[in-house]
């Protein structure tokens, strides 16, 4: 199967680890948002990544979708709880890891795709204060352990890659403040040798 996605992509990042957990092997092909002539638009009618291509079936999207797929390969259980309150808790995780890369990635795209004279610091402010949110509720509760075959669930993976495309992108400024997020973050990389191997370079 073939990965389209971007090396800088936090939702990309996060089905590379889900896939070696899952000890299913993925080839990575590049994929340019931006470029009407990429293949992805056929793939994606949205366009955007990551982008699942299977030998036989349609492409799967979006990354959420994608680490489910993966997850039921490899027998269920391993990345998502199978059922029950330790389900919830994983995809609640999931989202807020997600929301988190989300508002990150859309003050990136607003220097991107904007002339400086146009960009909105309501609009940045609005997405800075989404971020600033949920580093707070996980500062307070980082995430926990919970029942799945791996070495880590997908919340835990998602929150992973919404603090690595901070540091990235923002210079880890969110560590300001956030004692019990970076020990968490540190363990995290520890236990899941996969987060340094798929760690993005800009």
């Amino acid at each position: 199967m073939k990965l389209r996605s971007s090396p800088l992509s936090p939702f990309g990042r996060k089905v590379k680890i889900g896939a070696i957990l899952c000890d299913i092997h993925l080839d990575v092909a590049a994929a340019d948002t931006s470029d009407p002539a990429d293949s992805l638009r056929q793939q994606n009618p949205l366009g955007k990544i990551p982008v699942l291509l299977r030998d036989e079936g349609p492409a799967i999207y979006d990354s959420r979708v994608i680490v489910e797929f993966l997850d039921a390969q490899a027998g269920g259980g391993v990345l998502i709880p199978n059922s029950g309150e330790a389900r919830i808790t994983a995809l609640t995780m999931l989202a807020l890891g997600d929301g988190i890369s989300d508002a990150a990635l859309l003050q990136v795209y607003e220097s991107r795709f904007r002339d400086p004279e146009t960009h909105s610091t309501r609009w940045l402010d609005h997405q800075a204060g989404k971020v600033a949110r949920g580093l707070a509720a996980l500062e307070a509760a980082p995430p926990v352990r919970l029942p799945v075959s791996g070495a880590a669930h997908v919340g835990e993976i998602a929150v992973a890659c919404a603090l690595g495309y901070l540091d990235l992108r923002f210079g880890g400024t969110w560590r300001a403040g956030h004692p019990a997020l970076i020990d968490w973050l540190d363990a995290f990389a520890e236990r899941v040798p996969a987060f340094e191997a798929t760690t993005p370079h800009a």
